[in-house]
């Protein structure tokens, strides 16, 4: 199932299926506990993010290329990051450069699939771990490179938590329309061009992997968003480095999900 939260009619928040032509059909019930359709069709005034985060975890360098293009060394564990939730932002919605970002602007764009966990998982094997999702949904961890290397004490989530920072959508797909997340295409398009083109299975670590490694180290609780890595084609390694700026457009895609659309001001 294809899940979105909207702004429907009287300004209600709700959750729905079939999304078309700003058009959804409600669904009642609580999101971890198996909603249900009503049939009852009503229109979408706004997109919003799918979930509302209990905690925003993130996986830094996780794909083979990515590194290759980095220089830097495979990691033996997961690289762990968060994002504050305040970050979040929803389809559609701009991305906002702050001043603290404007001299220099070094923000940069970072394609990923976000997995959402459906119930709480402590000390999960990863053949089991699966089994604790309850979909996923695209994210852009859209981050400031002069505070995540250099300004920000050695710490990577200043750099990554500025307000607007995380746009994530469009929608929450479960997982018995997507069996195997490690064979999904995921791209990153700026104003038409393309700068990030993948595969998933290219991924150092599997999503099953990296919550088995968490879920040893902490409890993931429902509604856990954990972004599991870029692929290659990130901005500052280019040459010319390539940053966002005012009048872009960044649309991210990830087979099966669907399209993720932020301007930027």
């Amino acid at each position: 199932m294809h899940i979105i939260r909207f702004i429907g009619e009287n300004d209600r928040v709700c959750y729905g299926h079939k999304y078309i032509d700003d058009t959804a059909v409600l669904l009642h019930g609580h999101l971890y506990s198996g909603p249900k359709t009503t049939g009852e069709k009503t229109r979408v005034k706004k997109l919003l993010t799918p979930v509302e985060p209990a905690a925003i975890l993130c996986i830094g360098l996780n794909y083979h290329q990515h590194a290759k293009e980095t220089g830097a060394k495979l990691p033996k564990y997961p690289v762990l990051f968060m994002k504050n939730p305040a970050a979040l932002n929803h389809p559609g919605d701009p991305i906002i450069i702050p001043p603290l970002c404007m001299d220099p602007n070094q923000v940069d764009y970072e394609v990923e699939l976000a997995v959402v966990i459906g119930k709480a998982a402590k000390n999960v094997p990863a053949e089991k771990a699966l089994d604790y999702v309850l979909g996923y949904t695209i994210a852009n961890d859209v981050s400031a490179r002069r505070w995540q290397k250099n300004s920000g004490g050695g710490q990577w989530v200043l750099g990554k938590s500025f307000d607007t920072f995380c746009p994530l959508g469009p929608c929450l797909v479960t997982t018995d329309e997507i069996l195997d997340p490690q064979t999904l295409q995921i791209k990153c398009i700026l104003n038409g061009k393309v700068m990030q083109d993948t595969n998933t299975s290219d991924m150092i670590f599997s999503v099953a992997k990296i919550i088995e490694f968490l879920s040893s180290c902490m409890t993931l609780l429902p509604g856990t968003v954990i972004l599991t890595g870029t692929p290659s084609g990130v901005g500052f390694v280019r040459n010319p480095p390539v940053f966002l700026k005012p009048g872009d457009t960044v649309k991210l895609t990830i087979d099966k999900i669907g399209t993720l659309s932020n301007p930027v001001v």
